[in-house]
C-alpha cells in the first residue's frame, strides 16, 4: 500500500488573515496517488478490484482530489482534522460550519464566513472520494480504474431517470447531471433501448417509439458575431453519453430510459483512497502537505452531508474505518441528513443520483437493511445486522437529521427496528433529531420562495447546530466527556407516530393540504448478485406486501415537531415548519416534493385567525410585539446553550436574526413597531 501526494498549489488563505489563537491559515490544491495489492486481505470485500487493471507490481492504482486548510503553524491549531466527504465535489465545510457563501474556490476572508473552524484551530481536508463526478465549477475528482472482464468491456441493462422542472429541454446527460459521467450506451440504436414516462412512479408507463428520440447531443446555438454566423449555428451530434427527444421533457412527468451501458467504474476504490489517505496522515505520512510528523493530526473526523453522509454510512458498515493493519482510520464521524440510508456502489451505480424518494428516484437502492448503528433483525429476511459492528475500529458517531429525513428519506428507521418499534443505540452513538426543519437549510439569510410547491419552502435556520455539534464530537473524542443523550421521537413516549395517527394530530390549517403518506419502503429485491456489488440486469421485485415501517414524527398545536432539538425559531415560532411540501398541478401534483419542507406562516393577529378560521394562535397573541418575540427566541436559545446543544457565540447571533420579525426568512405585514 502506498500513498504519495503530488501538490498542485500552495498560497496564503485570506490574505494571511489572523484568526484567533491559531493564527494564519494556508490553503493547499493537492492530488494523492494510491496503490494498493488488490489480493491483501483489507481488499476483500472491495467490488470489483478483481477487474481493475494492475501495473508491472501487480497494484491497482488510482487518484484523487484534495484540497486542506491549515493553520501554517500547526502547532497553534487545536490537533483535530476535519476530513470533509464532498457532496457531488462540492467543498461545503466553511458554507455549514461558518455561515460562509458557497463557493468551490474558497480564497477571501469573506470566504471564512464567521471564521469559526478556523478560530477554534480546526484544519479542513476535502478529500473527492466519488469516481463518477466530472472535472468542472471547481469540483474535486477521483480517478478511478475501469473495471473489465478481460480484454472485453463489461456490460449490463441499466435504467436512467429523468425529470424536468421547466420546458424546453431536449437534451440531456444519460447520467442526468451534467457534472457526472455518463454510463456510455453500447448501441446508438434506439431499437435497442426502451424510452417511457409515467405521471407518478406506480403509474402504468407511456411507451415513446424508438424513432421520436436519439443517443445524440445539440451542439451550438450561441450568438454569432462580425459576421461569423456559425457560432449560431446547432448540430445534431450523435453521442453514446447524450439522449436527445426534440418534441422536449414536459415538465414534471418521470421519464425512463433503460438501455445496455458499458464500462462502469470500479466506484469502491474511492472508499479505498479515502481509507488509505487518512491512515498515512495518522502515521505521521503527510511530509508534503505539512501535516507530517509532529504535525500529524492527533484527531480525525469524518463529515458529510446528505449523498456523503450516507457513504460515511456505508464506509462504516463495510469496515473501511480499519486500515491494512487494523488500525482505527476515523475517531469519530458526523453524518448528516442522510436518513436510513447508505450508498449503492454497485457496479453500474450512478452515485450522484439522490437517494430515493416518493416521486423522485423512487427504486434507487440507497435504503436497504441495515438501516440503523444498532444491531437489529430484519423481520422480513431473518438477516441481522448493524452499520456499528465492530467495536475496535468504529468511530464515535453523531447522526443528525432534519425533519426532511423521516418524510422523504425513511429517517425513522435510524433509530428503529424494521417493524418500527424503538431501538436502543450502541454507547457510542448519538442521534439528533433537529425539529421541523428541512432537508436543505441555507446558512445565509433568504426571501422564502415556494416554486413548483404548494407552500413556501422552509426558512428554519440551523446552521448553529453544525458548530455545537463538531464541539461535542471533539469534547467525545479528545476529553471523553459524552455529549447529551439523543434526541429523537420516539414510540414510548408517544412522539413517533404512524401516518393515521400524525393526520389526527396536524392542525387543520385552513387551504392546507397534507401529505398521503411518507416515503414508504415496501420489500426491494434488487437481485442475487447486488449484495455483491453487481448490477441487477432486470427491474427489482416489488412486494407491496411485505415492507419496513416508516414513521414520523409527532407535532404540537402549532404542527411543529414536539420532540429533538428545537431551534429559537421553532421554540417561538412564526409559523408551522414541517419537513415535506407538496407539488403543485402539472409537476406531480400532490405527490412530495424532492427533500422540500414547508413554512406556513402564523395568522398575524387574533381578527385575521378568526376570519380564517386559523386554529393556530396568532403572532401578536403569541408575543404581544416584536420585542417579545425578539425576547423568546433569546430565551429558548439560552435553554438550548445550557444544555450545550448552542454554542455560547451563537446564542447572540441567533437573537440578533430575530430582530424585525425575523425578516428577509418570514413573510408578514407586521412592521418592527409592531
Amino acid at each position: 500500500m502506498s500513498v504519495t501526494f503530488e501538490i498542485l498549489a500552495r498560497e496564503p488563505f485570506a490574505d494571511g488573515h489572523a484568526f484567533g489563537n491559531a493564527g494564519a491559515y494556508e490553503r493547499i490544491d493537492a492530488r494523492a496517488h494510491v496503490a494498493v495489492d488488490p489480493a491483501h486481505p483489507a481488499q476483500a470485500g472491495v467490488f470489483d478490484i478483481d477487474r481493475a487493471p494492475r501495473d508491472g507490481q501487480g497494484l491497482v492504482r488510482c487518484s484523487i482530489d484534495l484540497w486542506l486548510l491549515k493553520p501554517v503553524q500547526p502547532e497553534r491549531g487545536n490537533g483535530a482534522l476535519v476530513v470533509e466527504f464532498p457532496n457531488r465535489g462540492n467543498k461545503r465545510c466553511l458554507q455549514f460550519f461558518n455561515d460562509a457563501p458557497a463557493t468551490n474556490e474558497p480564497r477571501t476572508v469573506a470566504h471564512a464566513g464567521n471564521g469559526w473552524l478556523m478560530r477554534e484551530g480546526y484544519a479542513a481536508m476535502v478529500v473527492g472520494w466519488q469516481g463518477d463526478v466530472l472535472e468542472g465549477d471547481g469540483r474535486l475528482v477521483a480517478d478511478l480504474p475501469v473495471a473489465t472482464d478481460g480484454d472485453r468491456p463489461l456490460t449490463a441493462r441499466v435504467r436512467a431517470e429523468f425529470i424536468s422542472d421547466s420546458p424546453g429541454v431536449t437534451c440531456l446527460p444519460l447520467s442526468g447531471k451534467n457534472g457526472t459521467r455518463s454510463l456510455p450506451t453500447v448501441s446508438r440504436d434506439t431499437a435497442q433501448a426502451e424510452f417511457r414516462r409515467r405521471r407518478y412512479p406506480g403509474s402504468a408507463p407511456e411507451p415513446i417509439a424508438a424513432d421520436r428520440w436519439r443517443f445524440a447531443r445539440m451542439e451550438g446555438g450561441g450568438r454569432g458575431g462580425q459576421g461569423d454566423v456559425t457560432g449560431a449555428e446547432r448540430a445534431v451530434v450523435p453521442s453514446s453519453e447524450h439522449i436527445l427527444f426534440p418534441e422536449g421533457f414536459e415538465p414534471g412527468w418521470i421519464y425512463e430510459l433503460v438501455y445496455t451501458a458499458r464500462d462502469p467504474l470500479v466506484l469502491d476504490m474511492g472508499f479505498v483512497a479515502m481509507r488509505e489517505l487518512v491512515s498515512a496522515l495518522r502515521a505521521g505520512e503527510g511530509e508534503a502537505l505539512g501535516l507530517g510528523a509532529p504535525a500529524a493530526p492527533a484527531r480525525l473526523y469524518a463529515w458529510g452531508r446528505s449523498q456523503s453522509g450516507r457513504a460515511i454510512r456505508d464506509f462504516i458498515h463495510r469496515g473501511f474505518n480499519a486500515d491494512a493493519s487494523g488500525r482505527k482510520v476515523f475517531d469519530g464521524v458526523i453524518s448528516h441528513i442522510a436518513g436510513g440510508g447508505r450508498t449503492a456502489m454497485n457496479r453500474f451505480s450512478n452515485l450522484v443520483i439522490a437517494a430515493s424518494r416518493q416521486y423522485e428516484d423512487w427504486l434507487n437502492p440507497a435504503d436497504r437493511f441495515p438501516f440503523s448503528y444498532a444491531t437489529s433483525t430484519d423481520h422480513n429476511t431473518g438477516e441481522r445486522d448493524g452499520i456499528c459492528k465492530r467495536p475496535e475500529t468504529d468511530p464515535l458517531v453523531i447522526h443528525t437529521q432534519s425533519a426532511s429525513e423521516y418524510w422523504h428519506r425513511r429517517g425513522s428507521l435510524v433509530h428503529t427496528d424494521s417493524q418500527g418499534n424503538d431501538l436502543a443505540q450502541p454507547d457510542t452513538v448519538r442521534i439528533y433529531f433537529w425539529s421541523s426543519s428541512q432537508h436543505w437549510s441555507d446558512p445565509s439569510p433568504f426571501r422564502p420562495e415556494k416554486g413548483i410547491c404548494q407552500n413556501y419552502q422552509n426558512v428554519v435556520a440551523t446552521s448553529p447546530l453544525f458548530r455545537s455539534t463538531l464541539a461535542l464530537l471533539d469534547a467525545w473524542v479528545k476529553d471523553g466527556v459524552p455529549p447529551p443523550e439523543s434526541r429523537i421521537p420516539r414510540r414510548a413516549d408517544g412522539t413517533l407516530l404512524t401516518m393515521a395517527q400524525w393526520r389526527a394530530q396536524f392542525p387543520a390549517i385552513p387551504g392546507t393540504a397534507l401529505p398521503a403518506s411518507p416515503n414508504e419502503l415496501p420489500f426491494i429485491d434488487y437481485g442475487p448478485g447486488f449484495s455483491a456489488g453487481e448490477a441487477a440486469a432486470e427491474p427489482p421485485s416489488i412486494d407491496v406486501e411485505r415492507g419496513y415501517a416508516v414513521m414520523v414524527p409527532g407535532v404540537d398545536a402549532t404542527g411543529n415537531d414536539a420532540a429533538g432539538i428545537r431551534m429559537p425559531m421553532v421554540e417561538a415560532p412564526l409559523g408551522t415548519y414541517t419537513g415535506w411540501n407538496l407539488r403543485i398541478a402539472g409537476h406531480g401534483h400532490g405527490a412530495l416534493h424532492d427533500f422540500s419542507g414547508s413554512y406556513i406562516p402564523l395568522p398575524e393577529s387574533a381578527d385575521e385567525r378568526l376570519m380564517t378560521g386559523d386554529p393556530r394562535p396568532s403572532i401578536l397573541e403569541r408575543y404581544g410585539s416584536c420585542r417579545g418575540y425578539v425576547s423568546a427566541v433569546g430565551a429558548a436559545a439560552r435553554a438550548l446553550a445550557d444544555q450545550r446543544l448552542l454554542l455560547e457565540e451563537d446564542v447572540a447571533r441567533v437573537t440578533a436574526a430575530a430582530q424585525n420579525w425575523g425578516r428577509p426568512r418570514h413573510i408578514l405585514g407586521l412592521s418592527q413597531k409592531d
